[in-house]
């Protein structure tokens, strides 16, 4: 194996930048030509896309955020034919090896490449940390820390005006991110999707903090857990209280990644092109009990990753 190429795919995340810079100079360092495909697994079907790296080509990259590369969602990765036009293209490119950087989507797209013959490894690049067999995703620390700056500031003026503030961070499926964020700033209350939540349990907190004099109080909420303009109805109607709301959206997803997402792209980046180097095929990079270890990309897409139980309960505990 002489080629490889390197895409990124999905949604974006900080650290992406860092995960392509290791895997152009590891794999340059070890005498592969490394090809950049621009937009995902879109752009393998149109040759415009390809980009040969030269070591400069990802100079100044590691602390800027989104990807070099542009991303895609590609829904024709699930269909047998697409794939086998893309792996293709790939050969026609002289490509032997793709490395994807990518959530659970994008890994299956790449197993899916396997089966068609190119081998294939996955880095997992999503601010959900929703992807099953890794403890940490490139891209959650710096969207964790960039909802707590807005919740610090949101604070101040909640103080200020003695409000409740609704904060609706992302997490369509899955409630890491607002676990994460809601621990890390002492919330009131967490909404996520994998817990059922009481709005009298709620509304009890919120009556609690009142009670004590506290000035104000933070619920954040993952969106698939709860319309928050409907909780909003519902807690003036139950306490007559102030409150406004704050929808985060897509500024969660950009700015430089932190110094964990840039030391994990980094690394995960060079284990990539480490495991192709070997042989390798049909692995993503992990991060399991702060070591990084090949997984099977069919482990991602086995089952819904565990939510930890312990660490929500933990931060109701403390909100008390």
């Amino acid at each position: 194996m002489r080629k490889i190429a390197v895409l990124t795919s999905g949604g974006d995340a900080p650290g992406m930048n860092a995960a392509i810079r290791a895997v152009v100079r590891r794999g340059i360092n070890r005498g592969f030509k490394v090809v950049g495909i621009r937009r995902g697994f879109a752009g393998l079907m149109n040759g415009d896309e390809f980009i040969e790296f030269k070591m400069g080509s990802v100079a100044d990259i590691i602390h800027r955020g989104g990807t070099i590369l542009l991303t895609a969602r590609e829904e024709g990765m699930h269909d047998k034919l697409f794939r086998a036009e893309a792996v293709k293209c790939l050969k026609n490119a002289g490509i032997e090896g793709l490395i994807v950087i990518g959530g659970d989507g994008s890994f299956q797209g790449a197993a899916g490449l396997q089966d068609e013959g190119i081998r294939a490894i996955g880095i997992p690049g999503t601010i959900d940390n929703d992807i099953n067999g890794t403890d940490q995703t490139i891209g959650f620390d710096t969207a964790v820390n960039t909802i707590l700056d807005a919740v610090n500031r949101l604070r101040d003026t909640a103080t200020s005006h003695e409000r409740i503030f609704i904060i609706e961070v992302m997490g369509r499926a899955t409630g890491f991110l607002a676990l994460a964020a809601g621990l890390a700033g002492g919330a009131e209350s967490i909404l996520v999707p994998e817990v059922d939540f009481d709005l009298d349990q709620v509304c009890e907190r919120l009556l609690r903090g009142i009670e004590r004099r506290k000035s104000h109080s933070i619920i954040i909420a993952a969106e698939g857990a709860v319309d928050p303009f409907e909780l909003n109805r519902d807690i003036r109607d139950r306490i007559k209280a102030e409150t406004r709301i704050t929808v985060l959206g897509h500024i969660q997803r950009g700015g430089s990644p932190s110094a964990v997402d840039r030391l994990l792209g980094s690394r995960m980046g060079a284990m990539a092109v480490d495991l192709l180097e070997q042989g390798q095929s049909g692995y993503f990079t992990a991060y399991v009990d702060q070591s990084l270890v090949p997984v099977p990309l069919q482990v991602s897409g086995a089952g819904k990753k565990p939510f930890p139980r312990d660490i929500y309960e933990l931060a109701m505990d403390l909100a008390r």
